[in-house]
């Protein structure tokens, strides 16, 4: 398995979001002891990771750019926080239609030209996680109780996605496509 490694596709916080999100996993690692959402830059997951050979990436980079090329950029709102109990604690983004559009749009098109992922039968729920499935479940109580009571609102233009890539420690960005003007 040398020659695969694991990829998922993401939007990125914009620098000013991404300190600020990156402050709030800080304190979830120093005073909850979850720091596994430290391991990749403050993101909404688009399509979740997958193993994919390394030989075939230009194949995923292809078809991500004809995506990206289609879509144009949109606004973005980022809406205190929410959880998925009893493991993970999120920046919540409420409703967006053109981010539901774009996933939808992504996910579909790579499983038709790759047979890449599919449906989630979680169904797409966008956020930032700043604390993750490593938080205790006895952790979970006092780490909500502190985040649910974090106003934090931001909005951004989202102008591109990105694909990551693990490299057995953390995630990093390989390549950025931006979306139409």
């Amino acid at each position: 398995m040398k020659d695969h490694s694991f990829y998922f596709l993401a939007i990125l916080a914009p620098a000013d979001v991404s300190e600020e999100v990156t402050a709030f996993k800080q304190y979830a690692a120093l005073n909850f002891e979850s720091s596994r959402a430290l391991h990749s830059p403050p993101h909404i997951t688009l399509i979740p990771p997958f193993l994919w050979p390394a030989q075939r990436l230009t194949d995923v980079i292809m078809e991500v750019e004809r995506v990206a090329g289609a879509v144009s950029q949109f606004g973005i709102s980022l809406h205190n926080f929410n959880c998925f109990p009893p493991r993970v604690i999120f920046v919540d983004v409420p409703e967006n239609k053109a981010l539901a559009s774009l996933q939808a749009t992504l996910s579909q098109h790579l499983h038709q030209q790759l047979n890449l992922g599919g449906e989630d039968k979680r169904g797409f729920h966008p956020h930032m996680t700043v604390a993750f499935k490593d938080l205790r479940r006895r952790l979970f109580a006092p780490a909500w109780d502190y985040f649910s009571k974090i106003n934090y609102e931001r909005t951004y233009e989202v102008r591109e996605i990105a694909l990551l890539r693990h490299n057995n420690h953390e995630w990093e960005v390989i390549r950025r496509f931006l979306l139409n003007c």
